[in-house]
């Protein structure tokens, strides 16, 4: 028999489980999230490993949803010294770089700008040839001053040539420096895309440490196994992956609630309401994946377009602060999140949470009810309706029909919500809900994906689509998926009338099981 270790880093709380290799649950964890995430991590591994008893050597993967690169973008800590490149001179010179970035993350990544000349247009044409020379300047001037690079060329996606030869001539000059290219992280748009590459960039060393210190806590505990990351599609990446495009594990928490949600429901269609100890995050399953967000998405104030879930996030979650005041009952959107085990009055403090509410009413069992029996019932009364209406609130806002939906429950916190809820054809709240992000990270799939622009003039639209395939089926197979397990689970092809050569845009995700 061998295992599989999955941990999933939240706001609140670490999550950890074993699943044997039918991908049942051995033994589940749950310990309040560090400070510094890493304390969190261990402790979640060395509390699952005791509860489940396994012959460590017989761990052949294991599997990390992180909040470590979120939290370095949103605290503007521990962020690398960047150096952005864009090559699209002469157009592309009016807005600079980094334009409507916070200014405090844009000194934390040293605000180096570099405007070279080249880049292509939107049919593949060159602009300008590539201004090799004035690369070389940029890396000596750079060189000892930068940890990373960041190079965007105008219409990439359609044609990399200039960003591929740009980090050649980068690497000549300065060694072994990471790299980040646009064409592999963003798609169309070329400010949104820029700045999601100026963030990858900005992230390598964050994704680096946290890698080497998982390791390092497995073999602490006497594991030898592969290991892997959660991306924000609800799939996997192997650990090289991952160093090398960190800002793909930003969102992944909520993802593998929902993959997990999928796995432990049996569902492929429906909404997954995911409510941790600070927030209720709420997405929708299609096909068994997390449906993806259509617009610019904001990561820490910057405007980035690479793929994200669709997600709608409140401040409601289990350890969320009730208050009475003039204005009646308010909920949130503060928590106490972590100290909820010694804040909240069931536990001997003195701040009202939603978890007292739902206890007072003996809707759930946490901690000592005798601490909340003084609570006046029209109080409780008034906040649970609360809680209710902020619930169907976020449900009808995330439905694209006004069908009821099936609603499946998941997260620590959910025990604060009802088992029937507007809009829900039913409330689904499987075993191991508490787990259910430990579970999606340990079960999930690895995924490939790319979105190119293609000329059906040259190719013929079966041509294009053949060869967006073949592509997407490649990139999962770099991530880690064996190659006779992949399957094409997602395309979009969008017309593009305002270009030439009857182009058309194509997205394709290809997924498969982790190579054994």
């Amino acid at each position: 028999m061998s295992y599989r270790i999955g941990i999933d880093v939240g706001g609140t709380n670490t999550d950890a489980v074993i699943l044997d290799e039918n991908l049942m649950p051995v033994a589940k964890a749950k310990t309040p999230t560090t400070a510094d995430v890493t304390g969190g991590i261990y402790r979640a591994m060395s509390l699952v490993l005791q509860q489940g008893a396994v012959d460590t050597s017989k761990i052949k993967y294991a599997m990390l949803g992180t909040t470590h690169c979120t939290n370095a973008v949103v605290e503007r800590k521990r962020l690398n010294q960047v150096a952005v490149i864009r090559i699209g001179l002469p157009a592309t010179g009016a807005i600079k770089p980094l334009t409507g970035w916070p200014q405090d993350i844009k000194e934390a990544i040293g605000n180096r700008q570099y405007l070279v000349g080249g880049g292509h247009e939107f049919d593949g044409r060159e602009i300008a040839p590539l201004d090799e020379q004035r690369l070389r300047e940029i890396a000596r001037e750079i060189k000892g001053k930068v940890d990373s690079v960041a190079i965007t060329a105008v219409f990439a996606p359609v044609t990399n040539d200039h960003e591929v030869r740009a980090a050649a001539i980068i690497r000549e000059e300065l060694g072994d420096i990471p790299v980040s290219l646009s064409h592999e992280i963003g798609s169309i748009g070329l400010l949104e895309r820029e700045n999601a590459t100026v963030l990858n960039a900005s992230l390598v060393d964050v994704a680096r440490t946290t890698a080497e210190s998982f390791i390092a806590a497995l073999e602490r505990e006497g594991i030898k196994a592969k290991v892997y990351f959660g991306q924000n599609d609800g799939t996997l990446m192997a650990v090289e992956y991952a160093m090398r495009y960190p800002i793909l594990t930003i969102a992944c928490g909520p993802t593998n609630s929902i993959r997990g949600a999928s796995f432990l429901a049996k569902q492929r269609n429906a909404l997954v309401v995911d409510v941790g100890g600070t927030t209720t995050d709420v997405g929708v399953l299609v096909n068994g994946f997390p449906r993806e967000s259509s617009v610019a998405v904001e990561i820490g104030g910057v405007r980035t377009n690479f793929r994200m879930p669709d997600l709608i996030s409140i401040g409601l979650g289990g350890g969320t602060i009730v208050r009475s005041g003039d204005k009646g009952i308010t909920i949130g959107p503060d928590s106490v999140g972590y100290r909820i085990t010694r804040e909240a009055l069931v536990f001997g403090g003195d701040t009202l949470t939603t978890s007292d509410v739902v206890t007072a009413l003996g809707k759930a069992n946490i901690g000592d009810p005798e601490k909340v029996k003084h609570l006046a019932q029209q109080t409780l009364d008034h906040a649970y309706k609360q809680i209710i209406d902020m619930a169907e609130d976020v449900i009808d806002r995330m439905k694209t029909s006004a069908e009821p939906m099936p609603v499946i429950l998941v997260g620590g916190g959910s025990i604060i919500l009802p088992d029937e809820l507007a809009g829900a054809s039913e409330v689904i709240r499987p075993e191991h809900f508490d787990v259910a992000n430990a579970i999606g990270a340990a079960i999930a799939q690895v995924s490939g994906q790319i979105e190119r622009i293609f000329s059906i003039d040259e190719l013929g639209r079966e041509g294009a689509l053949k060869m967006a395939k073949e592509l997407a089926v490649e990139e999962a197979v770099k991530a880690g998926a064996d190659p006779a397990s992949i399957e094409i689970v997602e395309i979009e092809d969008v017309p593009l009338a305002y270009l030439p050569g009857n182009a058309t845009k194509i997205r394709v995700k290809a997924a498969g099981s982790l190579l054994v």
